[in-house]
């Protein structure tokens, strides 16, 4: 079994966000500093560490801030585009999918980059929609409810537990809803390609009364007081925060297997200032704003050129074929095919109301 510890803090992927705009002026004081527009489903409070190590390195450059949700920063920049009008010189978003269309549809533009060349490959998808972090999908457990036996370290595992205690701790295990949560449907949808037998751990999910929810917080917050013992597949960043204030919860990252999705980062084909969005696209992958990312915004960075344990590499190095992060590609797309979609979601309301 491996746990976290220094992998990953905080972020906040899951938690919905209230749409806010907001300006960091340009250091050196000139009131016509060229602006550079943001769309980004990050909250604020985490970004900004990465807005003011680029503004130390550019501080000619104002940057105005749009935080919303991942849906918004799609239908915001198809909407604005599509109507002839400028839009973000940079997006930024963790719903994978979506920002592979944008890209796959001409609503991105190529971005040649110093970093380019050696960013790896299933993080880069032809220069044009760049995966600029790396989080992995845990479980979380309360670690009192693990006193006499160590949690699951694998879906066979955790299948066992189930088996074995099902009727014990009935209704005290959560996971997201497929429906609602988009993160929780792109895990899903990754269970299924990889592992065969994932229908078997649904179902006996579904005879334990699990219960589900489209957020982290609800998920983790039953989990730190004891109301859940085990939660499953939950953003791995976001677990990590509560782990930091909570020390009733543990994570495993699964042995089997671990899913590894990214944020995404792109300029847009109809950006207002196209070289203010790649320059703040270069800083994000440079060895500077991967260190800030790992070591300030606690979230795992892809660059080869930052070292430890909150890396990419780090984690490869310690864990390597368990990890299987989700490839930048249009095969991302398959997860927004609405008849595909459907199918999946049916066959899960199906499974976990077998008993």
């Amino acid at each position: 079994m491996r746990t976290l510890h220094a992998f990953m803090l905080a972020a906040v992927l899951c938690s919905p966000a209230m749409a806010g705009e907001t300006f960091y002026p340009a250091p050196e004081g000139r009131p016509d500093a060229p602006v550079l527009v943001v769309y980004s489903s990050l909250d604020e409070p985490l970004a900004r560490p990465m807005i003011k190590g680029f503004q130390a390195a550019n501080p000619d450059v104002a940057v105005r801030y749009d935080e919303m949700l991942t849906g918004e920063v799609y239908d915001r920049v198809v909407r604005e585009t599509d109507a002839g009008q400028k839009t973000a010189d940079f997006a930024f978003s963790s719903a994978m999918d979506l920002q592979v269309k944008l890209s796959n549809d001409g609503y991105a533009q190529r971005s040649d980059l110093p970093m380019s060349e050696r960013w790896p490959q299933w993080a880069n998808w032809r220069n044009t929609a760049y995966a600029l972090t790396f989080e992995p999908a845990v479980f979380v457990y309360h670690k009192p409810s693990f006193k006499n036996e160590k949690p699951p370290a694998s879906r066979a595992e955790f299948l066992d537990y189930l088996n074995r205690h099902g009727n014990d701790i009935y209704g005290r295990i959560g996971t997201y809803d497929i429906e609602r949560s988009g993160v929780g449907f792109l895990f899903m949808a990754r269970d299924q390609e990889q592992f065969g037998d994932i229908w078997t751990v649904i179902r006996a999910m579904g005879a334990a009364g699990v219960k589900l929810y489209s957020t982290s917080s609800a998920i983790l917050e039953r989990v730190a007081d004891g109301r859940f013992v085990l939660g499953y597949n939950i953003l791995g960043s976001y677990a990590a925060d509560w782990v930091s204030r909570h020390p009733d919860v543990g994570i495993v990252l699964p042995e089997d297997y671990t899913v590894v999705m990214s944020r995404i980062g792109l300029v847009p084909e109809a950006a207002a200032s196209p070289e203010l969005g790649r320059r703040y696209l270069s800083f994000f992958m440079s060895k500077e704003g991967q260190t800030i990312m790992a070591r300030e915004l606690q979230i795992a960075a892809v660059s080869p050129d930052v070292a430890g344990d909150n890396t990419a590499t780090g984690m490869q190095a310690l864990l390597g074929a368990q990890l299987k992060p989700v490839p930048v590609s249009p095969g991302l797309m398959v997860y927004l095919d609405q008849v595909k979609r459907a199918r999946l979601i049916a066959r899960w309301n199906e499974v976990l109301r077998t008993q």
